[in-house]
């Protein structure tokens, strides 16, 4: 008898991020295919019973690695394991989703797919940063810094509000200087928040011109939050005395000033 397939979001980092189907199905899972960067804490919610296989993707070996995911998933539902394909933040965001269910499809193997909250918009929630706010930003857009191919036209997005960038950090002073380019204001504010809800977070805040000048060093994992919502959100946080819950560096960086500012608060 064929198992099960299902794809599943491990959300942005934290373990009581997941969803109490994604623990469900995690819980009753005979084999679960894991990403590089789903954390421990998740994978310990499994427990014992599942034989744990990473499969997140090396550099230079990613076709040949998303490959071997087709081929692990297909073996082992053929075999009657119950399969969970365990994806960071959301399967259907810039997770490759469907291209699994696709080569599920043509080997005949049904799949479910559990949503998750992507790191998009979790993290930035999770920090009291709003992608949206009354008279400052009516709209965001979320892309994908890494791309396969060529260089992505980054000029649709000098007019969206709100940019948030997944997988970018490798490419970040690029993106920054297209961006710059393509009309986007040089001294828009910037976030970066990197291992978002675990206890690695570290955020930091500056601004484009610096990101594009090389200046601002950031870890991956991290997703960026470019506009003016981040000077909102760092108003606000100022005026109210609000303590951080996470390490906050401000690189805010004047032309004459280039100095790390760590404290517990804006």
């Amino acid at each position: 008898m064929t198992g099960s397939v299902a794809l599943v979001g491990a959300g942005p980092g934290a373990a009581d991020l997941l969803t109490l189907r994604a623990v469900r199905l995690m819980e009753e899972a005979d084999v679960i295919l894991h990403d590089r960067l789903v954390s421990r804490d998740v994978l310990s919610v499994a427990g014992v019973r599942p034989e744990l296989i990473d499969v997140g993707k090396l550099p230079g070996r990613a076709e040949e690695i998303q490959q071997r995911i087709h081929r692990l998933m297909v073996s082992y539902a053929r075999a009657g394991a119950n399969v969970v394909r365990l994806k960071g933040g959301d399967p259907m965001v810039f997770g490759r989703a469907g291209e699994e269910l696709v080569a599920l499809a043509e080997d005949g193997i049904d799949a479910t797919v559990v949503p998750g909250i992507s790191s998009a918009i979790g993290l930035p929630a999770t920090l009291g940063l709003p992608l949206t706010l009354r008279d400052v930003a009516s709209g965001f857009a979320v892309i994908t810094g890494h791309r396969r191919t060529g260089v992505a036209d980054l000029g649709p997005y000098v007019a969206v509000d709100t940019l948030v960038v997944l997988m970018g950090i490798r490419h970040r002073v690029r993106l920054a200087r297209g961006l710059i380019e393509a009309g986007r204001q040089a001294t828009q504010p910037v976030a970066f928040i990197e291992s978002g809800s675990t206890p690695e977070e570290r955020v930091v805040v500056s601004d484009l011109a610096s990101v594009a000048a090389g200046e601002v060093e950031v870890r991956s994992p991290a997703v960026w939050v470019i506009g003016d919502v981040v000077g909102a959100w760092e108003q606000h946080r100022a005026g109210v005395g609000e303590p951080a819950s996470h390490e906050l560096v401000s690189l805010r960086a004047a032309a004459d000033v280039r100095r790390l500012a760590i404290g517990s608060s804006l």
